[in-house]
């Protein structure tokens, strides 16, 4: 196996990695904010920085399909853009409370598109680039790290 594999358009690769991993810090930072200060409001307005990304992961995503690049390279921001609409549409369009106390209609899917979307645009910089995977493979220990520490102090 190559450590590197060229990706059509590598510019496209190169933008995703730069969105999973802020996902990854700003989220992080939304867990420490919690842990800090108690509460989400901190975390909420990161959220803004989460859904600005989606407009570089929607160009990648076009560049993908356009480039034939295959569906490997183009699920990971298909279902980060899924997740991001899905966050505006229960945080900010009708608003509803769905982690404490937990809504399972709700936080199931919110989790599962948010954590596949991280997984999804992080593993295909695997058979790109090892460096760049495992900046990746950090940010994302910091993230379940933060996430873990919020659960345990009860703002997760």
């Amino acid at each position: 196996m190559k450590k590197t594999m060229p990706v059509n358009p590598w510019w496209a690769a190169l933008t995703v990695w730069a969105v999973v991993n802020a996902v990854n810090v700003l989220q992080t930072a939304g867990f420490l904010s919690r842990v800090v200060t108690g509460n989400l409001a901190l975390n909420h307005a990161l959220g803004f920085g989460i859904m600005a990304v989606a407009i570089p992961a929607a160009v990648a995503l076009i560049a993908f399909v356009r480039a034939g690049a295959g569906w490997r390279q183009a699920i990971g921001p298909a279902v980060f853009l899924a997740f991001v609409a899905l966050m505006i549409a229960v945080e900010h369009l009708w608003p509803v409370e769905f982690r404490s106390p937990p809504r399972a209609s709700i936080l199931a899917p919110y989790l599962t598109l948010f954590f596949g979307a991280i997984l999804l645009m992080g593993v295909p910089m695997f058979r790109m680039d090892r460096r760049l995977w495992l900046v990746t493979v950090v940010t994302t220990v910091l993230l379940l790290g933060s996430m873990i520490l919020a659960m345990a102090r009860g703002v997760g």
